[in-house]
């Protein structure tokens, strides 16, 4: 027996939202001028919608679910379900503290928002099976019927390509369904659009939680990822605020962190006293200028791994701040480990002109290492950001981390440590091409020890010019030594960059 569920249909469209700029091609195709409001059980909406509890196995599969909400705080939902089952202020104090009195009703009367999927909405190349179709009947002006799929009343249904729904927002609502000690007639308020292009999904999002400040805007683009490269937010500060505000917490973990390789090495507070060390501002325009920035290039077009569409998909690595910085963190301590483990002539050279602490190689933290100079960390990330953008889908980046995320910023960063180095495509990569960066002379024009020819060319890296001549020279010593894949990427990027 089909399950039918009455909606209310809701006009809402003004005629001179025709004038609106509809572009299929990015995202924002043409929306009905309608949307449904129902009820209907949580845990049939978190079935429907796909959202069940996933293991590292599942991390693939979960990718296919384009950017919408994609990474779960469980935190968060416990204390939503802690609500829902004995309201406030019970559901925010600790264990001790509560009492019978303290219980009362956990309503959550807030809508949550949602996307129902039809016959031609494609997300990665898949669509939603026919059998999982959702259909919208009129019945008359007003109302509406909802049809779920024909055997959803089975209690094992499983969708077999995609989900019917997707979540725009209120994800974490529906994760605090979890247990499976709720009743079955729980019922949650749905606000449904039908057909919606993702783009939109996208706009939707920003402006439910980000235009009242709900939430700040840096969590934001983590939980939506398809905001960090939306054109209208281009022309807006959200964008600009993104890059920025990421560039910062960023730098403040590879500072802060004790398996940074850079842990109490950047100079925060323009201090001019004590060791040499790359300044916070440095640091910030660099991941600016690649990990985080929008695109380079013209013709052919290649962005940043943190801030720009990727692959044939076009879509952005749902990657927070986490998990950004424990791959900044995995390529720094991997670059130190050839390092140490090394004695090329460069390195050598360093090492016999200065002398620091034990833990603290002079080719790495010296005076004289580029790599311990603006423009080395500059080059050093352009470099990294560059492969891994035109290696995306063949290394399944999409696929590296797992949802699921629980605990502080330092220890989710090791449990993401972790889940990068049991990625074997990734971790492969970039041993290699950080093999060949170590190669690299990275003597600055300072170092004793060069001859006046070596002289010459490293001081052509000096000054604002200096990035692309690095740039160019180190994928040129890529190119020569390298393997053929590396060549192959190293070519491609010179000509894109130019």
């Amino acid at each position: 027996m089909k399950i039918e569920i009455p909606a209310l249909k809701i006009k809402q469209w003004l005629y001179n939202w025709d004038d609106v700029k509809y572009d299929k091609n990015r995202n924002r195709d043409k929306p009905e001028p309608y949307f449904y409001l129902f009820s209907i059980s949580a845990k049939a909406l978190k079935r429907l919608s796909g959202i069940y509890r996933r293991s590292a196995e599942d991390r693939k599969s979960a990718a296919e679910e384009l950017g919408i909400q994609r990474k779960h705080d469980p935190e968060r939902s416990n204390r939503i379900r802690e609500f829902v089952k004995n309201g406030f202020p019970w559901s925010e104090l600790p264990p001790a503290k509560r009492e019978e009195i303290l219980k009362n009703p956990g309503w959550l009367p807030t809508a949550i928002v949602v996307n129902i999927l039809t016959e031609n909405s494609i997300r990665r190349g898949k669509k939603v099976a026919e059998q999982d179709l959702i259909h919208i009947i009129d019945e008359n002006k007003n109302i509406v019927k909802i049809i779920l799929p024909d055997s959803f009343n089975l209690k094992n249904w499983k969708y077999k390509q995609l989900p019917p729904i997707e979540v725009i927002d209120g994800q974490h609502r529906l994760w605090a369904f979890e247990e499976s000690d709720f009743s079955e007639d729980y019922e949650l308020p749905v606000v449904a659009f039908y057909g919606l292009d993702i783009g939109w999904q996208a706009y939707l999002f920003y402006t439910i939680n980000i235009t009242p400040k709900k939430i700040n805007r840096s969590l934001a683009y983590d939980l939506y990822p398809l905001l960090r490269n939306e054109e209208w937010l281009q022309k807006f500060e959200g964008a600009l605020i993104y890059r920025e505000t990421r560039a910062q917490e960023l730098v403040d973990i590879l500072f802060s962190h004790p398996k940074s390789p850079w842990y109490k090495w950047i100079n925060m507070l323009g201090d001019t006293g004590g060791p040499k060390m790359v300044s916070q501002a440095a640091w910030i325009r660099s991941l600016i200028a690649s990990y985080i920035r929008p695109y380079e290039g013209k013709r052919i077009k290649i962005g940043g791994l943190f801030g720009a569409p990727a692959g044939t998909d076009e879509t952005v690595l749902p990657w927070g701040k986490e998990e950004q910085a424990a791959l900044l963190i995995y390529i720094g301590n991997k670059l130190k480990d050839e390092i140490q483990r090394n004695n090329y002539p460069w390195i050598s050279s360093l090492r016999t002109s200065e002398k620091l602490e034990e833990d603290k190689d002079p080719a790495l933290y010296g005076k004289n290492t580029l790599l311990n100079q603006d423009q080395g960390i500059r080059v050093l990330l352009y470099i990294t950001n560059d492969f891994l953008y035109m290696q995306n889908e063949t290394l399944l980046l999409e696929s590296v981390f797992s949802l699921q995320q629980e605990g502080d910023t330092h220890e989710i960063i090791n449990k993401n440590l972790g889940e990068i180095k049991q990625h074997k495509k990734l971790t492969d990569f970039l041993d290699n091409l950080l093999k060949l960066i170590a190669q690299f002379d990275w003597r600055s024009y300072s170092a004793e020890g060069l001859t006046e020819e070596e002289k010459s060319k490293k001081a052509g890296y000096r000054g604002s010019g200096g990035y692309k001549v690095l740039r160019n020279d180190l994928l040129d010593s890529i190119y020569r030594n390298g393997p053929d894949n590396l060549q192959f990427i190293a070519k491609k990027i010179k000509t894109i960059i130019g």
